[in-house]
């Protein structure tokens, strides 16, 4: 299968009413158990499983591990949000879609792709890959901003929207272009899935139901949430 098709999930965090960004960056305080969470996703490289025995997962995982990288795929504002010490972000293969180039970004390290959309820019990485320049590919998130989730929602590769729902609204000035619904009343496309699956999709424990966090000096609750297009 070619880079340009493999399956893309978009992960987002986003209030009831689908805000998910103010002036170029998040709207609510800083959310420790969503930001751990959304690295330790989109870090995990899959890993088979299921092997006849937990010694030989635990072996398969040890020579596999560090022979593949997931890809996180975002717009240029998304970038620059990032502060500088953090990007590009790190043990994940960074791609910018932007209309500009690489040398009108400041800063942009050589190994971070730069293309002008999603397929391109995989089909560079792709080129990467072959040359022996870029790890082969796990999985691939998007990760936003508003306009690239859109660009991800029209092509049919985009499988899987991970969402992180906050329960308190905030003002925003961006939003998620998708309406998704729990009770799987508002959308015919996507389909949220169960706490078992979500917890098999993402490879690891995901604390069920709204869950209660203390951000400076509020308290919110937010919900680990996976939707699947049907």
């Amino acid at each position: 299968m070619s880079l340009t098709q493999i399956p893309l999930t978009l992960i987002v965090a986003a209030t009831a009413k689908n805000g998910i960004g103010k002036n170029g960056g998040l709207p609510w305080p800083m959310l420790k158990k969503d930001m751990g969470f959304f690295a330790r996703v989109t870090k995990r490289v899959p890993i088979p499983k299921n092997t006849g025995s937990v010694q030989s997962d635990a072996l398969k995982e040890k020579i596999l591990s560090g022979t593949q990288r997931n890809v996180v795929i975002m717009g240029r504002k998304t970038w620059e949000s990032i502060p500088p010490k953090f990007r590009p972000l790190q043990d994940r293969t960074n791609i910018i879609i932007s209309t500009q180039g690489r040398s009108q970004l400041q800063n942009v390290p050589d190994d971070v792709v730069v293309g002008s959309d999603i397929v391109s820019a995989l089909k560079d990485l792709e080129a990467l890959i072959k040359d022996g320049k870029s790890l082969p590919v796990g999985r691939a998130f998007v990760i936003g901003g508003s306009s690239i989730y859109k660009a991800a929602l029209d092509l049919p590769q985009t499988k899987h929207i991970l969402l992180t729902r906050i329960s308190k609204e905030y003002d925003c000035d961006t939003f998620f272009p998708e309406t998704l619904d729990g009770n799987n009343v508002n959308s015919s496309r996507w389909q949220r899935l169960s706490h078992a699956e979500l917890r098999d999709f993402v490879g690891e424990e995901v604390e069920k139901g709204p869950i209660t966090q203390q951000a400076g000096d509020e308290e919110l609750s937010l919900e680990f949430q996976l939707f699947e297009s049907s």
